[in-house]
């Protein structure tokens, strides 16, 4: 099977995980026989350096014509100075409009290895974390209006935050079909108690469970979601939720997991084409030093073989690979512990390789 895959190498630690990720794909090429092609499409502060601008229209064009996207991370504080509108994740939001990127999807699963790394209780984390956060990507805040003005001497500021029927009941559905697939639970987050937004979110989502009698749904606060998260995350399957409460909720799902360099993401629209990414941000104090973890990018590209290339055996052997290298005792240095080898993000690539 032919694929072309987009590569957006991004910023700071960026080149350095998307390059074991592709490795990784490349072993996985070779022992399904498959071929993937690979364009470059810079984008971030880099595009920024080089073009003027952090999404040039032919990186966009070289991800609309392919069959997926690969990222690794953009921004830095190289470029805090740039105006708003040309700040390094305005790219990022670019794109995820011109690819109709309506769902991000991050699991947050604890690995047995790693049990250790967790920051909650034992007694917490022995019940074990393995959770999906569904984040609607394009609407609410973060997409609408911006506006800063100057009223009687001083300066004030909005943003407003929509969302209409179309855009809750499709990342609806996404989740209620994930959990189909899992435990058949789903929790939708909002805050109907204060946000209009929230009052019809709460409402077309219940509405759409009725299509899934199949499967249970619970309503939760997002300020009650954030600490049963930490309470009790075993009590979750699959949440459900608008973008900013998706943005924070699913950091604090990764942090309880033991490290963020561990959680892959996905953004998907109508079609197959989606985008793929480590959950984790560019990282420059470490870049170039052959410190980053690469696991989550590696984690990534096993989801779009999964959920872009309909390829689930090349998936798990990707998973498979990932279990066993840690099961062997190799760690970056992120989830490093006493009697484990720690290993840079090349070692760590290859040993992921070896045993594809």
């Amino acid at each position: 099977m032919d694929r072309r895959i987009a590569v957006i190498r991004g910023d700071g630690i960026g080149p350095e995980i998307v390059g074991e990720a592709v490795g990784v794909l490349d072993a996985v090429a070779a022992k399904f026989e498959h071929s993937f092609r690979y364009a470059e499409a810079p984008m971030g502060g880099n595009a920024i350096d080089a073009f003027g601008v952090p999404l040039p229209d032919s990186s966009l064009e070289t991800c609309l014509s392919s069959d997926s996207v690969l990222l690794g991370a953009v921004g830095g504080p190289k470029w805090d100075s740039q105006p708003s509108a040309n700040r390094p994740e305005k790219g990022l939001l670019k794109l995820r409009a011109a690819m109709g990127l309506y769902t991000n999807v991050r699991p947050a699963r604890m690995f047995s290895e790693l049990a250790s790394a967790c920051p909650l209780r034992a007694d917490i984390a022995n019940r074990g974390i393995d959770f999906v956060v569904v984040r609607e990507l394009i609407g609410g805040l973060y997409f609408g209006e911006h506006t800063t003005v100057e009223e009687n001497g001083e300066k004030k500021a909005r943003d407003i935050c929509e969302y209409s029927e179309t855009e809750i009941r499709r990342v609806a559905r996404v989740a209620f079909e994930m959990a189909r697939k899992r435990r058949k639970r789903v929790t939708s987050v909002d805050k109907s108690n204060v946000l209009d937004t929230s009052r019809l979110w709460r409402a077309v989502v219940t509405e759409v469970a009725g299509e899934y009698p199949d499967v249970e749904l619970l309503h939760m606060y997002v300020d009650n979601a954030s600490m049963q998260m930490v309470k009790d995350p075993s009590q979750f399957d699959v949440l459900v939720t608008e973008n900013l409460f998706g943005d924070i909720l699913s950091d604090e799902a990764s942090q309880i997991t033991g490290s963020i360099g561990m959680i892959p993401s996905s953004s998907m629209g109508e079609g197959t084409r989606g985008l793929y990414e480590p959950i984790h941000g560019s990282a420059p104090d470490i870049a170039g030093q052959n410190k980053a973890n690469p696991i989550g990018t590696v984690l990534a590209a096993a989801m779009m073989l999964r959920y872009s290339f309909d390829m689930a055996a090349e998936a798990a052997a990707i998973e498979n690979a990932v279990d066993q290298t840690l099961k062997a005792g190799f760690r970056c240095g992120d989830i490093m512990e006493q009697g484990c080898t720690l290993l840079g993000c090349t070692e760590m690539g290859a040993e992921i390789r070896k045993r594809i």
